[in-house]
């Protein structure tokens, strides 16, 4: 029986220990929050998951070392401020080899890593973790469908393929679709650019702005990321497919989307730091604002969504004055892409 340890009990691990349970794996799910732990194993469910029952094959527990130990996958699945600090904490029980796959989606702002170059430099200090195999499994997977079984799809990405191949077959079933890739920096910089084009389009939604309106800023948001992408060497297929424009449009859209409603709750005229007390939960766009900016300055690529959105959440920028600026900026040829 495959053996799976998550680190993280928010609604995303949550969702995937559920499924994983379920397909007749060894699930066991640590959480840094005492409380999450008596709680979820005495009532067996999730507040952020009202639909979902956890299963009674589920153990929980406080000790980090537990979770790491004789497992087949380790998945990281806390938010992606605490995927350093999670990896320093494990690393000592982690054995050289493990499968590592990280759902969380950010970029470190101190040293521009993707979560899963956090995850490697973390392990790489100790100098015995030469061969570790870290994977970064992404896509248009709202957590809340995935708890319910609704069809699902999603890319697990690694450099060895091998061990992309055989996360796909153990995530892989009849509700959730596994592709591979191997552009695990294309993968992760998707699923953490995302997240600031979903706060554009949900203040965007706030204003009282249309479908014309959402339509431009996902289209013109994937561009830009394709954009930054393309410099730092990823591959231009990535941004096409399940992790690039897929995760972008569930995010940019969907009800579940956290980075949506926050930039909805702005939109509607809320601060930013009232728009995420009200939302209750870890919102990756805000996070991924620092890192995105630095991005856009070293690699020279105009990302003026990003800015407006950096504006309005760490400026005080006014959002319709902001919407103004960008319409009114200099004409351009759709056809300016950068030629790498």
């Amino acid at each position: 029986m495959v053996k799976i340890g998550v680190l993280g009990a928010g609604t995303w691990g949550m969702a995937l220990a559920r499924m994983l349970s379920n397909m007749g794996y060894d699930v066991m799910v640590w959480s840094a929050l005492p409380k999450e732990v008596e709680e979820y194993s005495r009532t067996r469910r999730h507040p952020n998951l009202p639909g979902m029952i956890i299963p009674d094959s589920i153990v929980f527990t406080k000790d980090i070392e537990e979770v790491c130990t004789g497992k087949d996958i380790l998945l990281f699945a806390v938010p992606s401020v605490f995927v350093r600090s999670t990896a320093r904490t494990a690393a000592p029980y982690i054995p050289d080899g493990q499968v590592i796959v990280d759902v969380a989606k950010g970029i470190e702002p101190d040293t521009l890593f993707t979560l899963t170059q956090v995850i490697g430099d973390e392990l790489g200090k100790d100098g015995k973790h030469p061969s570790v195999r870290l994977v970064a499994l992404s896509g248009p997977t709202h957590a809340e469908e995935v708890s319910l079984d609704l069809p699902t799809t999603i890319v697990a990405s690694c450099t060895d393929m091998k061990t992309a191949e055989y996360v796909q077959k153990v995530f892989m079933n009849d509700v959730m679709r596994v592709y591979t890739n191997d552009d695990v920096l294309g993968i992760e910089l998707c699923g953490a650019l995302k997240n600031i084009i979903a706060l554009a389009s949900g203040i965007a939604l706030g204003l009282g702005y249309g479908d014309n309106t959402k339509a431009a800023l996902i289209t013109r948001g994937m561009h830009e990321i394709t954009m930054l992408g393309l410099k730092m060497g990823c591959k231009a297929e990535t941004f096409y497919g399940l992790a690039g424009i897929g995760d972008l449009i569930v995010t940019a859209t969907s009800e579940h989307s956290r980075n949506n409603r926050c930039g909805h709750l702005i939109g509607q005229g809320m601060t930013p730091d009232q728009a995420v007390k009200k939302v209750g939960m870890v919102v990756e766009g805000i996070n991924a604002i620092p890192a995105a900016l630095e991005l856009e300055k070293k690699y020279g690529v105009e990302m003026p969504l990003v800015d407006a959105v950096d504006a309005v959440i760490n400026h005080g920028a006014d959002p319709k004055e902001t919407v103004r600026n960008l319409m009114t900026r200099p004409p351009k040829s759709e056809q300016d892409y950068i030629r790498s």
